[in-house]
């Protein structure tokens, strides 16, 4: 397949995947398998091209990005005090990350590991919904130290491509008390650093395998992702506003028997 439109495709699957308890990079895997686009240079790829789906969130969620620069007495989610909690959310998977990477790129990166994952997160999803849970933060104001910390330990999970950091992160965000829509607003705010510490590990270790030609395929990929992504997250928090996550489940489930029992050998 010609690289732009790959970069197309890859693109908006990524977009439409980053924010939804889906998986992005498990979606990413398994289209790429189909395009015959893989390899490390391919998996390097697919990383980079996440930084536009966060820039999306980063645009969208502009004005409390920028209140951590100063705090605001009205807003506790502000100044140093939110870095703190961002910082306690991604120190979990940011070091794990760190001292598995390698291992995770080479083992973990294919179809059956992928359908795993999300069978299992599938599993967990209908798991959590099912439980009887006491709400006690309502708001990113609410959010505390504690809480923080526990959801950057799901986020753990985040690390086995196909799991999804979404899922993980809302999840762990509903059992330890937050509300399901606060999780998810939490999750998408707490990805911008964890995943822009990411895409830099990873094209600090992997630029050299880019040539100047691969600059315009990495581009279109970006914005589509930038687009993609605007449109996903907005679909999400209105979806969340009518029902679970359940439907995300099912749909995972589905997705890991077609892989299990049809995925081209």
């Amino acid at each position: 397949m010609d690289q732009i439109l790959s970069a197309i495709v890859l693109g908006i699957i990524e977009g439409l995947t980053e924010f939804l308890p889906v998986s992005s990079t498990g979606h990413l895997i398994l289209a790429g398998h189909l395009m015959r686009f893989t390899g490390e240079k391919a998996a390097s790829f697919e990383v980079i091209i996440q930084l536009g789906a966060i820039l999306a969130v980063a645009v969208m969620y502009r004005d409390r990005f920028l209140g951590l620069l100063r705090a605001n007495p009205y807003q506790r989610f502000s100044g140093l005090r939110g870095i703190v909690l961002l910082g306690l959310t991604c120190i979990p998977a940011a070091l794990v990350g760190f001292l598995t990477h390698k291992a995770i790129k080479t083992y973990l990166f294919g179809p059956t590991t992928v359908a795993l994952a999300l069978a299992v997160g599938a599993v967990a999803i209908l798991v959590v919904e099912a439980m009887r849970r006491r709400v006690r933060f309502e708001t990113l104001d609410d959010i505390s130290p504690a809480l923080a910390l526990g959801i950057g330990v799901f986020q753990c999970l985040s690390l086995w491509p196909g799991f999804s950091r979404s899922a993980a992160t809302i999840m762990g965000g509903m059992l330890l008390g937050a509300k399901r829509s606060l999780a998810a607003e939490y999750s998408f705010i707490a990805a911008v650093p964890i995943m822009c510490l990411a895409t830099a590990y990873d094209f600090y270790k992997s630029y050299h395998l880019f040539e100047a030609g691969d600059l315009l395929v990495l581009a279109v990929g970006f914005v589509v992702s930038f687009f993609s992504a605007w449109a996903a997250v907005k679909g999400f928090i209105l979806l969340l506003g009518r029902t679970t996550l359940r439907p995300f489940a099912w749909y995972r489930l589905a997705l890991a028997v077609a892989v299990f029992f049809f995925w081209p050998a």
